[in-house]
């Protein structure tokens, strides 16, 4: 569990020792689910922040008409409801749901408060959390500022090229993630680079993209 964990932001720079001696000193929770299993509806109620330590999740927004779209997916060593539990809502605002066979690593929200007080480490990492998630956020409504298709996708495209560094990018998601976070349909997604990979600003080949013409993909926006 140890290496899981030294993936986590909250215990970033921490040794196997330093872990363990951590761990040690509150009472956690470790609880096992089945994929496609609900692991927090929409409204429960949120008291403890969650640590993915096997398989991933999702993040789900469900409409009554059946619609389902994933926000967001985690991963090994991931957090969800850090941001949660310190509001005065406390309820999970979306569904959350297990893709595979996962395991959960829960530490309530008095547990959180004690290791922020007594380990400054913790204390700096959380905020550093915090305060990446207010910067995605305010990503994302950059993102819903923009009128087109074209626009949404260059952007996206855009951040990725700064985020690795080069302009063969692989991306982390998924055709139909991608279109869900970019808030758009997926056929219309797929159409929109078939567009672009034929006026020569990027080509594509499953989840890997070379963008062509950076000056040109920068103007569309």
């Amino acid at each position: 569990m140890n290496e899981i964990l030294k993936k986590c932001v909250l215990f970033r720079n921490f040794s196997d020792e330093e872990i363990a001696k951590t761990l040690k000193n509150i009472n956690t929770k470790v609880a096992s689910y089945l994929k496609d299993q609900v692991i927090a509806l929409e409204g429960d109620q949120c008291t403890s922040i969650g640590v993915v330590l096997e398989g991933s999740i999702e993040i789900q927004k469900n409409y009554a008409s059946g619609k389902s779209i994933t926000i967001d997916r985690l991963i090994e060593g991931n957090i969800f409801g850090e941001v949660i539990i310190f509001s005065e809502m406390h309820r999970y605002p979306s569904t959350v749901m297990s893709v595979s066979n996962t395991r959960i690593l829960f530490i309530s929200k008095e547990e959180v408060v004690t290791l922020c007080i007594t380990n400054t480490h913790i204390l700096n990492n959380f905020m550093g959390l915090l305060s990446n998630k207010i910067l995605m956020l305010n990503k994302k409504i950059k993102n819903l500022s923009y009128q087109t298709i074209r626009q949404k996708v260059s952007s996206y495209l855009l951040e990725e090229y700064q985020n690795q560094k080069k302009t063969m990018i692989t991306l982390n998601l998924k055709r139909k993630e991608m279109a869900d976070h970019l808030g758009i349909p997926r056929p219309s997604l797929s159409r929109e680079l078939i567009h672009m990979q034929d006026e020569g600003l990027i080509e594509f080949d499953g989840n890997v993209v070379k963008i062509l013409d950076l000056e040109r993909l920068e103007f569309e926006l």
